[in-house]
């Protein structure tokens, strides 16, 4: 990959690794508040049983999102270091080339496409 390609990808995996990093703490600050509220069922506020069941949906919705957030995170940081390894962009399974287009798509992706769908397959 030329310099200026290499440029730009790194620019797209910072900025995007900023914004799940902020994502991710702002989420972080929702989880803790909930938190130290206390058990919903011990809230006197929570004394309707549907304001429960839709206060314990929004917590379960913000952990998981913020558990996807973590592992984007962890995938980003990890096509940055594969791109400073100059392995960015080769597919982790076969050694093959992932396509530009997929690579837009995901920048963090580790696999190409037919890879991709081997490994869900199987699972």
């Amino acid at each position: 990959m030329g310099d200026h390609v290499v440029s730009t990808i790194k620019k797209r995996l910072d900025r995007d690794l900023q914004t799940a990093v902020f994502r991710f703490r702002q989420l972080g600050g929702v989880v803790g508040s909930v938190e130290l509220a206390g058990a919903i069922g011990d809230n006197p506020r929570f004394a309707d049983e549907v304001d429960e069941s839709q206060a314990t949906e929004r917590l379960e919705i913000c952990f998981a999102t913020r558990e996807l957030l973590g592992e984007r995170i962890s995938r980003l940081s990890a096509a940055l270091s594969r791109l400073d390894g100059g392995e960015y962009g080769t597919c982790m399974e076969c050694g093959k080339r992932i396509p530009s287009v997929r690579l837009h798509a995901l920048p963090e992706v580790e696999t190409c496409l037919r890879c991709q769908d081997r490994l869900e397959t199987r699972h």
